[in-house]
């Protein structure tokens, strides 16, 4: 019998055949820990959109996570995160969780300068200080790039140096889009150097927490490592944590209840929180 928890895990493992394995972990998400304000506007057009958890037992300090999804760019929507948006605010941690706009609708940099823009939005609700980045995969991307280049920030007035710090889980941090046509496409023959995010990973840089699975074959962990490596070679504040037999979806799927033992995400990411 393969039950509720093996059923999430095997649809996890067939995300690119198109079976839905946020649908099933949403499903087991209890309605409690936080209120929904769903769909809000933070620039004009329809991508340009967001869902914040708020805490129904806020923390003191008022932390709250701006997060990115992943999907390559090419996919991806608001609403299957709900499992993670309870996950945090149920303990107290504001989540706002931004739609952008995705290739081949746009190219590179627009789906970053729209992550610049939910962060704007976010600073003047919240204000920048009680700000932390979080994103997967291609969110990883999108939010250690605002992290790390000053300008995409600054466009929107607010001081990467004021957020609290940047969690970035299985992202490509060090890759070459021309060695691959559908990435060629995304990023628009972009100097390979400009768009990586160890390029921009000069002093000062907040301080960051960057997690990643030793099983991932869609993103390799040297991604994570070098970064890992570029924030110490900044002099700034930086943890990497690499888990063994966790792939590179089970390391987000891991935020749900149900598939807390399948990786220390969750646990790792509050504790971190928690000391920033």
């Amino acid at each position: 019998m393969i039950g509720r928890r093996g059923a999430i895990i095997g649809g996890l493992a067939t995300l690119t055949s198109g079976c839905s394995p946020a649908a099933l972990l949403n499903a087991t998400v209890p309605p409690t820990g936080y209120t929904l304000e769903a769909d809000l506007p933070y620039g004009k057009l329809p991508r340009q959109r967001l869902d914040y958890y708020a805490p129904i037992s806020p923390r003191a300090d008022g932390k709250t996570v701006v997060f990115f999804y992943g999907g390559a760019w090419r996919q991806g929507d608001k609403t299957d995160y709900l499992f993670l948006g309870q996950a945090l605010a149920s303990r107290g941690i504001g989540v706002v969780v931004a739609d952008y706009r995705l290739f081949p609708s746009v190219r590179y940099p627009a789906f970053i300068q729209d992550g610049a823009l939910a962060v704007g939005w976010a600073a003047r609700r919240f204000g920048s200080g009680k700000l932390f980045l979080m994103g997967h995969s291609a969110g990883a991307y999108i939010a250690s790039m605002l992290a790390a280049n000053t300008a995409y920030l600054r466009a929107v007035t607010v001081d990467r140096l004021t957020l609290g710090g940047l969690v970035g889980i299985a992202g490509p941090y060090d890759f070459q889009p021309r060695n691959y046509r559908w990435l060629r496409d995304i990023f628009d023959n972009a100097d390979d150097a400009a768009i990586q995010p160890i390029t921009h990973a000069t002093s000062p840089l907040p301080s960051a927490l960057l997690l990643h699975g030793a099983d991932d074959h869609l993103v390799a962990p040297r991604n994570s490592e070098r970064l890992a490596a570029a924030w110490q070679a900044a002099r700034a504040p930086v943890e990497l944590k690499l888990y063994e037999k966790v792939d590179h979806l089970t390391i987000v799927g891991a935020f749900a209840d149900v598939l807390q033992g399948r990786a220390p995400t969750r646990a790792d990411v509050l504790a971190w929180l928690d000391a920033h």
